[in-house]
């Protein structure tokens, strides 16, 4: 397993690293996890953990690509001999010149067929069929002509979704190798949050709590639970850490409590913990105190700031790509595209703003302060506007998911 710092304490080299290589660190960190063997029923949203082949030739005979006639060598008129429908069988032996054999889409064209013509090009009288000369082969899909047996079909690393689940069928598969969805607990801590209802003076509605399940699952990962802790008194989540649903996850995301303020208490806790840190803050706006780390048992640990907007960014920052790491993925390429509006950068950080796209430009939509989930929940993606970013040149998009 890839680890990238080895001290209790954060050193230099993970401390307020570029979002790019943020990225690209909390996507290296994990080795993939365990593969196993399920059911194509079971299949749909886990990733292949091995090159998907074919274990047959694809097709598998020579079929018809057209319901008509398939008709041996030389010219016609040719005499009718029989028929043969998709799923039966022509046992009648090869056609040889003068002959043919009514067939239909997708049946196995019969030994010595020269071509299919289509039902439509073709004129009958009793028993025999007349219609131009077909071209050798023409309408026929031969045996392999799509991939021979054992050819790759997809790699491993790729996400499996309806097509793909339709390819393994149509190839023979009844079950695939894969890597699961990573399990992740989620652990909201502040004083101030509630949970229902409209919040009294001096409280504020949590907004995290119903936002990450659902993004979890988008990004590839499952929500295992989801529990609030205090920050008082001190050492309150240190105990939720290690006392609450623990072994059942492969990460625990904590919102808030990342920064180093008098009641922020994660960077305690992995010190105490002997934490490895991978990325301990990272230059971007918003989201800049954002970190994570693996405990010595190997769970992950990924730390999202309180506000809704900067643990967004934080989320797709170091989150997305990690759950990517545990499922063998690659870490997606990030279309680049043309910003315009009024864009402002950042010195010396890379600002993500909310964004709408036409497949062509990208304009921001407003409403992104760090707290403030308008503009979000309105884009179609979040462009990372880097620091000497000039207008009308490209950005790299993050995608939403919803």
């Amino acid at each position: 397993m890839t680890v990238l710092a080895t001290a209790a304490a954060p050193s230099s080299s993970c401390r307020d690293l570029p979002w790019a290589s943020a990225r690209e660190r909390a996507h290296a960190a994990p080795a993939p996890l365990p593969a196993r063997r399920v059911p194509l029923a079971r299949a749909a949203g886990l990733t292949l953990a091995d090159v998907l082949r074919t274990p047959q030739p694809m097709p598998g005979f020579d079929t018809a690509a057209m319901d008509g006639y398939a008709v041996g060598p030389g010219p016609g008129p040719w005499r009718v001999l029989g028929t043969v429908r998709a799923g039966g069988a022509w046992t009648g032996g090869a056609l040889e010149a003068g002959e043919a054999v009514e067939i239909s889409t997708g049946a196995p064209v019969p030994a010595g067929a020269r071509a299919v013509i289509p039902l439509e090009q073709t004129e009958r009288t009793g028993t025999l069929v007349s219609g131009p000369a077909p071209a050798a082969g023409k309408h026929i899909r031969r045996a392999g002509e799509d991939a021979p047996a054992g050819a790759p079909l997809a790699p491993d690393g790729t996400r499996i979704g309806p097509t793909l689940l339709g390819l393994a069928a149509a190839s023979g598969h009844d079950t695939l190798p894969v890597r699961p969805r990573p399990r992740v607990r989620i652990l909201v801590t502040g004083d101030e949050l509630t949970h229902t209802g409209r919040p009294a003076p001096g409280r504020v509605r949590d907004a995290l709590g119903p936002l990450l399940p659902p993004l979890i699952q988008a990004m590839g990962g499952e929500t295992t639970d989801v529990h609030h802790v205090p920050d008082r008194p001190t050492g309150s989540l240190a105990t939720a850490v290690h006392t609450l649903p623990y072994y059942d996850a492969d990460v625990t995301v904590v919102t808030g409590s990342t920064s180093v303020g008098a009641t922020d208490q994660l960077r305690m806790l992995l010190a105490d913990a002997d934490a490895r840190w991978v990325v301990d803050a990272v230059a971007c706006r918003p989201g800049h105190p954002q970190l994570l780390a693996q405990l010595p048992d190997s769970h992950w640990v990924v730390g999202l700031p309180g506000n809704p907007y900067a643990a967004l960014v934080a989320a797709h920052t170091l989150l997305a790509p990690l759950l990517a790491g545990l499922t063998g993925r690659p870490l997606p390429a990030l279309p680049r595209i043309p910003l315009t509006g009024d864009i402002r950068t950042a010195p010396g950080r890379t600002r993500l703003i909310p964004v709408s796209w036409d497949g062509t430009t990208a304009r921001p939509v407003g409403g992104h302060r760090p707290a403030f989930l308008h503009g979000a929940a309105l884009a179609d993606a979040l462009a990372a506007v880097p620091p000497d970013w000039q207008p009308g040149q490209s950005a790299p998009l993050l995608l939403l998911t919803g």
